[in-house]
């Protein structure tokens, strides 16, 4: 995320993206009860995802100025690359969302935010300031309270959480491959190119496991389609321009803290103190990264 990182714009920002970059965790953290819901396998759910949300996703992209939509080069191959991460993403994270909990998950699924935060750092050249370490100090407490408060690793989910922490680090390298495609074109072009080259890759995996492909009912693959792809991932890369590497990763660590509280909603999982002290800690940290994010 060089790009990010040196691009003055990379710095600026508004309530308005900042309310993007919030939606954005939202959406994207209730993506695995829709998974859960779906009656296709887990692979082929991602593969759907990101199918239902293609058209909407190049209707959007046509809004954007026509130098903002030019892709050729070195752009195109990074918006693909990223494409093959992301399918091998939502590969993994599926398989993992089918076999342990959903707050399991979600943390694990965002275990990349930890190279996220490491590779701002190290794009910048400089020690993390007072308010950096704070924030990341914050953000693990955060997640480990809740990891030892709402996940519970037992041999049954121990195969899930490991392709959920695998779909982590293939995550991380997504976001790090759009970031400099997202300087030069749209948000919507750079996920319209980026899903077209993840859904074949999706549906090749989902057929070489043998997964139900077609499903009976629709309506969670609508919802999922649009909620996370559209909506998550749209409002995400939106996001890539305003806030450097840092913010993200840490603003992805917020997505545990929405997952539990859903759980809790949906499923009835009581929360407990560590786990609401531990929301505070992930906000608390998004907040203490804004403040101390200023030009070096």
């Amino acid at each position: 995320m060089q790009a990010v990182a040196a691009t003055p714009n990379a710095r600026t920002w508004s309530p308005a993206h900042l309310a993007a970059l919030i939606t954005a965790n939202v959406a994207l953290a209730l993506g695995p009860w829709f998974v859960r819901l779906a009656d296709t396998g887990p692979v082929a759910a991602g593969f759907w995802r990101l199918t239902i949300a293609l058209p909407v996703i190049f209707a959007l992209s046509l809004r954007e100025p026509a130098e903002r939509r030019r892709v050729a080069g070195g752009t195109l191959a990074l918006v693909a690359g990223a494409g093959v991460f992301f399918a091998l993403d939502l590969a993994s994270w599926h398989v993992g969302i089918a076999t342990t909990k959903l707050a399991n998950a979600s943390l694990f699924g965002n275990s990349g935010s930890v190279i996220l935060m490491a590779w701002g750092l190290i794009a910048a050249r400089r020690a993390p300031r007072g308010l950096e370490i704070a924030a990341i100090v914050a953000a693990l407490a955060g997640a480990a309270l809740l990891m030892g408060g709402s996940l519970e690793v037992s041999h049954a989910s121990f195969v899930g959480d490991l392709f959920c922490l695998l779909a982590g680090f293939f995550y991380a390298f997504y976001i790090l491959m759009l970031a400099p495609a997202r300087a030069r074109l749209g948000q919507f072009s750079v996920l319209f190119w980026s899903t077209l080259t993840g859904a074949p890759i999706l549906l090749g995996v989902a057929a070489l496991m043998g997964e139900a492909i077609v499903p009976h009912h629709w309506t969670p693959l609508l919802v999922l389609a649009m909620s996370s792809q559209v909506i998550g991932q749209g409002f995400l890369i939106y996001s890539l321009r305003n806030f450097t590497p840092l913010v993200i990763g840490l603003a992805l660590l917020t997505q545990p803290a929405v997952s539990a509280l859903a759980g809790w909603l949906a499923f009835g999982e009581v929360l407990s103190a560590g786990d609401v002290l531990g929301m505070v800690l992930l906000a608390g940290a998004l907040a203490m990264a804004k403040a101390g994010d200023k030009p070096g």
